[in-house]
């Protein structure tokens, strides 16, 4: 009979954690970020500081933010290392609900760990206690069942057994890797039991790569041989996989040019004589004018979501092969779907094709497509004398011209507005994850917040966020976070004065632009300043020559380094882009909304059934 080691519930979950290894030795969890309120300061935080050695404790100043910060970790991590988030019962588990969203839509490992109330009751209602007329066990931290791949509350010690074992199966699943909420009530979290000892002994855990199944594999490769006009859309799916240099492989081999999404971006090196750049809405138009034409889309990866389809209409004449771990993802469009590990998947389908070749008309005409973008990515991106405020394309251009080798060290963050357009088509990257857009979710706030799990990642990368005034005022107190943690951050502010992205949507519909710019008379936010009372260093800038003798001070810096700099709110790149639905009142007095309506029902006429 195993020895038994007597520990408290929090102990004993902080000490488990603690001891989960990865297959190269590393330390599963890279600790956990913690804000204390009374609902886990004196039974989860008593544990943490018992092992704070081997289990270190972040402090944060936001629940949300702290959560993005680990979620950005284990997105750094390609899903093989993660963190833990506690929070106090009340608004400061709540807090982490959108957090757990963000992580449930991008298949991303967090493990959530947010107090509850007492299991036994006696002081019902505690401080912070959502009382239900109807069913007594409900608490605020219900809200997180829909939103976790794994919903567990801990409301005996032992319970830890089974609880923990499967929390850590579904954050390490490939197919249903996502958050996971042990909801843990503060009294139980102090109770004692006596768990068996070789419950904590050290273990590796072990990142499974599904294989295909043989007759699929078969029906894929038949579909491919048929075609004439394959395009391979690279997702997400491709960098968790580590499946880069397979797909390199396997495009060079079999002749099929590369576009990539939002979360796929990266998977190939920017200036590879295959790749034709982004895809979808923010796509370029290389991308998207072959993909119109394509008569079979192999799809690695990916969730196929509406900014990548064109809502369902970009490639809806083409045959669709979807290489996806998960089946849920797999079956999506109706297409001919192929379960497997992205890596593993590849291989045998080019073991299957042999000497198939694409070559021809469509390869090369894909070369000269990708060749002609490349160019133009150039010419926007290079200009340095810009007659008013520059834009997005502009400063992004500035901001990778200050580093000799950006391609390969700097990692820009971002996630809604405007950039993440611009980002996609422009952003020039030889590394796999050099890219890091959160769009599944496109939450405003990640950002600053993001940058910060990124550079905890990868402390030896340059980590560049690159934010909206909007976002930024949305969520900025990590940058004291950064500051105080020694991870430094270059960011860059581009303040257009509002919404930009939304106020062009607006009236894209329509509608009069209304209630998303900032009238005259609203003062001008001084984010440099503000950043300054948060302990970063900062300066405003006037023009492109001088964001990028800014961006050197950036790189030079010791710590978090804020440059803001105001830009157009109405100019964005031309190029590229292609239809996406959003609905447009069906009945207006406006002149504008009716012929915004019209030109939807025609479009819509485009979309894949």
């Amino acid at each position: 009979m195993s020895a038994a080691i007597r520990l408290t519930m929090a102990q004993a979950l902080v000490r488990y954690l603690s001891a989960l290894r990865t297959e190269d030795g590393q330390a599963l969890f890279g600790g956990a970020f913690a804000i204390f309120g009374h609902g886990n300061v004196a039974g989860l935080g008593e544990a943490l500081y018992q092992y704070r050695d081997s289990f270190p404790t972040y402090r944060a100043h936001n629940e949300q933010a702290m959560a993005h910060a680990a979620i950005a970790y284990a997105k750094a991590h390609m899903r093989r290392r993660m963190m833990a988030v506690t929070s106090s019962i009340g608004p400061g588990a709540t807090n982490l609900l959108t957090a757990a969203a963000l992580a449930h839509v991008n298949r991303l490992p967090v493990l959530l760990l947010p107090g509850d109330v007492f299991v036994s009751r006696a002081p019902d209602p505690v401080l912070q206690q959502l009382e239900d007329a109807i069913d007594g066990s409900v608490s605020v931290n219900d809200a997180f069942k829909p939103l976790s791949r794994y919903f567990d509350r801990i409301v005996y010690p032992e319970q830890l057994l089974t609880a923990l074992p499967r929390a850590i199966a579904a954050l390490t699943d490939p197919a249903a890797c996502g958050p996971v909420t042990l909801s843990l009530p503060q009294d139980v979290q102090t109770m004692a039991y006596d768990y068996p000892a070789d419950f904590f002994a050290p273990r590796i855990v072990r990142f499974r790569a599904v294989p295909p199944v043989e007759s699929e594999l078969e029906e894929a490769a038949l579909l491919l041989k048929k075609a004439k006009q394959p395009l391979i859309l690279a997702g997400g799916g491709v960098l968790y996989g580590k499946a880069s240099a397979t797909l390199q492989a396997f495009a060079e081999r079999h002749g099929i040019p590369v576009a990539e999404t939002q979360a796929g971006k990266s998977a190939l090196p920017w200036d590879h004589p295959l790749q034709l750049g982004a895809i979808g809405v923010t796509g370029s138009p290389a991308a998207n004018s072959l993909a119109a034409e394509a008569d079979v889309v192999l799809a690695i990866g990916t969730r196929l979501q509406d900014f990548t389809t064109g809502s369902n209409s970009l490639f809806a004449q083409a045959q669709l092969l979807s290489l996806n771990v998960n089946a849920f993802d797999a079956l999506k469009r109706r297409g001919l779907g192929l379960q497997a590990d992205a890596t593993l998947g590849l291989q045998g389908l080019s073991r299957l094709l042999s000497t198939w070749n694409s070559a021809g008309h469509w390869l090369d005409r894909a070369q000269q497509a990708g060749k002609a973008w490349r160019e133009t990515v150039n010419s926007i991106t290079g200009q340095r004398a810009v007659a008013g405020l520059p834009y997005d394309g502009e400063v992004i251009g500035a901001v990778q011209r200050s580093s000799k080798d950006s391609t390969r060290r700097d990692i820009v963050v971002c996630a809604a507005g405007t950039l993440p357009a611009e980002l996609h088509k422009l952003w020039r990257t030889e590394t796999p994850g050099g890219y890091h857009m959160e769009y599944g979710y496109s939450c405003m706030g990640y950002e600053i917040a993001g940058g910060l799990g990124v550079k905890m990642a990868k402390p030896a990368s340059e980590v560049i966020v690159m934010v909206g005034d909007g976002s930024y005022l949305m969520m900025n107190s990590e940058i004291a976070t950064s500051v105080m943690l020694d991870k430094k951050l270059i960011i860059v502010v581009l303040d257009n004065r509002g919404y930009g992205c939304i106020n062009r949507l607006q009236q894209a519909c329509g509608n009069a632009a209304f209630n998303n710019m900032l009238p005259d008379s609203a003062p001008r936010i001084d984010f440099a300043l503000h950043a300054q009372s948060l302990g970063a260093l900062s300066e405003h800038v006037g023009n492109i020559a001088e964001l990028e003798q800014a961006m050197l001070r950036g790189r030079a810096a010791s710590r978090t380094y804020l440059i803001c700099i105001n830009t157009d709110d109405t100019r964005t790149t031309a190029e590229g882009g292609c239809w996406w639905e959003v609905a447009v009142p069906e009945v207006s007095t406006q002149a504008g909304v009716q012929a915004a309506r019209a030109r939807y029902e025609t479009d819509r006429l485009k979309q894949r059934n």
